[in-house]
């Protein structure tokens, strides 16, 4: 069969959940039985997201193959359940800069390079390489129809079309339709708005999604029909909902694969089953249970609001664990600084704390606080990378008597960096190549068999058991030296800095057992993994282990931080 694609645009405003929207569809279509990838474009000049503050663009996600993504991704992968490479991330950046690097390399022969044809075959060629090996390709464009940066993609959209046929691309429309409080009448001239301003580009919508507070009643899908020459069938409701999780099944309400597959001239090569999924976001809807959990933070306030999208892979990963035990995880959220000002009462309310990653120097003595309160009341604890840094700090502080114990990243004076730079990090830094300090994308990792950790990837079945798949890490990743005596696990990283060597014999001896490590090619063994015995659940990481969970496969640490709470 040819290949297929369906480009999502947005209309009216950001923010309204078309990359949920997006990894909705690609969820349908690989229900119908269809080999199905995700890209995301991102009309920025940023090359990628990783020099992006949180504050600014929410999280940045990482990939297996290093690639620093927007959060979107994110949302493609829990959905199709499924690693998606950073090919799947278009920039303008990205475009450009390799049209100009194209350039000076005198591979245009001479020619005048334009933005007519130059740009657009680019963007076109780079879809085509993240379509490789798939039967339908969903690309999302970020932003919105009136923005002047869309501009090139919505010419690239056109330009596939007629290359690849009508049949074999189509487009949804993904617009909002407010509800003026002062009116309490939903509005579809937004929407009449974004139309107007697709159909200047000579592109039509096939489906358009009505993003809106309430259903979409069939007054409202009527006016929509009449202004977008569209049958009312095509317009498809998408009202707010207790779980993104929701969003595909209310979208097959609607028969919505099913009328993708038809525009597409396709069929369903399998009957869609949904019962695991309707059961697991059943479990999110309607929990038996609830825990209060804290999740204490330094990317929260951004002007007079609160921002949470910096922690999305986080508080989505506590969903796939509770799903799976029907527990709803009451997060509440802390901003270190106020810890720091006010200290730990705000504590103590909470059943688990969580530590998660960051960078700089804001709020880090709050965390610090949040971790000892956590380790002498025995409340369970899960640090992921900063967090892990830091219980390794509070522990060498208040425990081992390293006064002044601290990671170098925050105090380049302190006495004991029992977390530093290492040698190899240094010879970089100094080359200035300040990205190639960093830990990126997926690495192996030997775990001990005794350890608590073991225990959770064991349980959940999600270490590597046979020689097949270690050959697989070994050939696909190149992560190292594995010791194949030892379980192996693969989690994400994205990080500088790293537990001191000199230190690792001092923090054993003091009772931290380092349940995971691994091994690089050259240099020295890297701590990955720490636990606390005798503690309810005293467990961190240097790795994500939030990049790789999805609703219908949980990550290891999340289930394992739930069962301590209802457990302990």
């Amino acid at each position: 069969m040819n290949k297929k694609y369906i480009v999502v645009v947005g209309g009216v405003l950001s923010g309204i959940g078309k990359g949920i929207a997006t990894a909705s569809i690609a969820k349908i279509m690989k229900n119908y039985g269809y080999s199905v990838t995700a890209v995301k474009i991102d009309p920025y000049i940023n090359y990628d997201a990783g020099t992006l503050r949180p504050t600014e663009h929410g999280e940045v996600w990482v990939t297996n193959d290093g690639g620093e993504i927007d959060q979107d991704l994110g949302s493609y992968e829990r959905f199709l359940s499924c690693d998606i490479p950073k090919r799947n991330n278009i920039t303008t950046g990205q475009v450009y800069k390799e049209v100009i690097d194209k350039e000076r390399a005198g591979e245009y022969l001479g020619k005048t390079v334009q933005f007519i044809p130059h740009i657009p075959q680019e963007i076109i060629r780079r879809i085509k390489i993240a379509s490789e090996g798939y039967e339908i390709t969903v690309v999302e464009i970020g932003g919105t129809i009136g923005d002047y940066e869309n501009i090139p993609y919505l010419f690239a959209v056109k330009s596939l079309s007629r290359i690849e046929g009508k049949d074999n691309l189509a487009v949804v429309l993904v617009t909002y339709l407010p509800i003026p409080s002062h009116l309490s009448e939903m509005k579809t001239k937004p929407t009449q708005q974004a139309i107007k301003q697709l159909s200047e580009h000579t592109i039509f919508p096939d489906i358009i999604i009505c993003r809106a507070k309430e259903p979409l009643d069939d007054v409202r899908k009527s006016k929509i029909e009449t202004y977008a020459n569209i049958e009312t069938d095509f317009v498809i409701s998408a009202p707010d909902v207790e779980s993104i999780y929701e969003v595909p099944l209310n979208f097959e309400y609607e028969k919505l694969g099913i009328k993708l597959l038809n525009r597409l001239d396709l069929s369903p090569k399998k009957k869609a089953d949904w019962e695991k999924w309707k059961k697991l976001t059943m479990g999110i809807i309607n929990p038996k249970k609830s825990v209060k959990v804290a999740m204490v933070c330094k990317y929260l306030d951004i002007g007079g609001f609160s921002l949470k999208d910096s922690y999305i892979s986080v508080s989505q990963a506590l969903n796939h664990a509770g799903a799976h035990e029907q527990v709803n995880f009451d997060i509440k959220w802390i901003d270190a600084k106020e810890i720091e000002e006010s200290g730990t009462d705000c504590l103590k309310d909470v059943e688990g704390i969580i530590v998660p990653g960051g960078f700089g120097n804001s709020g880090i003595e709050g965390k610090i606080e949040a971790i000892n309160y956590a380790r002498k009341n025995r409340i369970p604890y899960l640090g992921l990378c900063l967090g892990m840094q830091l219980a390794l700090v509070e522990y060498a502080r208040n425990v081992m008597g390293l006064e002044g114990a601290n990671s170098s990243e925050f105090d380049r004076d302190t006495p004991h960096p029992v977390i530093d730079f290492l040698a190899d990090q240094e010879k970089i830094l100094a080359m200035k190549h300040y990205g190639a300090t960093m830990r990126l994308g997926a690495y192996a990792a030997n775990l001990k068999r005794d350890s608590t950790i073991f225990k959770w990837y064991k349980e959940t079945g999600r270490w590597e058991k046979d020689k097949e798949s270690i050959k697989r890490i070994k050939e696909e990743f190149r992560l190292g030296i594995i010791d194949q005596k030892e379980p192996v696990i693969l989690e994400r990283h994205r990080h500088r800095y790293e537990v001191n060597p000199i230190y690792i014999k001092d923090f054993e001896k003091e009772g931290v057992i380092f349940g995971g490590y691994h091994k690089p090619f050259d240099g020295e063994v890297l701590m990955e993994f720490m636990e606390l015995p005798d503690h309810p659940y005293f467990v961190a990481t240097q790795a994500h282990p939030e990049f790789k969970s999805r609703l219908e496969d949980p990550a290891p640490l999340f289930v394992g931080f739930l069962k301590s709470i209802l457990f302990k």
